[in-house]
């Protein structure tokens, strides 16, 4: 009876993998497909379980990040990616403290706070996109200039 339970798992993660294609629900299958092998041989339901947590959280942190840096690799950046680490030109003082800033990239106005809390950032100064925090730029004084 454990047999069937563990390939319903198995089943079933394997079922959410393939719609979502995330690669969440992979690691479980393997640690129940560990789970399943070990109530073949009639090992007791409180190793199965064990098998299952210890297998799934291992592989979950060991072969994830590889797997995930191998799938994602030809990821294609959307259009705000595209913006970090370009330059642009302060239209309006950049002040954090007043809450106050406007840059222009690529010939579109951007809100833009500094990414230093207290610094200044004056009209015509040229930036460079270090993140993007909601829809506003978070930039740096540009020391190669222009």
């Amino acid at each position: 009876m454990d047999a069937f339970i563990w390939l319903a798992v198995i089943v079933i993660c394997l079922i959410i993998e393939a719609v979502t294609l995330g690669l969440t629900t992979i690691w479980f299958a393997g640690g129940a497909l560990i789970a399943f092998i070990a109530s073949l041989f009639r090992v007791p339901i409180a190793i199965q379980f064990f098998l299952f947590f210890i297998v799934s959280l291992a592989l979950l942190f060991l072969t994830r990040p590889i797997a995930i840096k191998y799938f994602n690799k030809d990821r294609i950046k959307t259009n705000v990616d595209t913006l970090i680490g370009k330059q642009a030109v302060v239209i309006s003082e950049i002040n954090n403290l007043k809450g106050e800033g406007t840059v222009i990239l690529e010939g579109k106005e951007w809100t833009a706070r500094s990414n230093a809390k207290h610094e200044i950032l004056e009209d015509g100064m040229v930036v460079k996109i270090l993140r993007i925090e909601g829809v506003k730029l978070i930039v740096e004084k540009d020391l190669e200039g222009v």
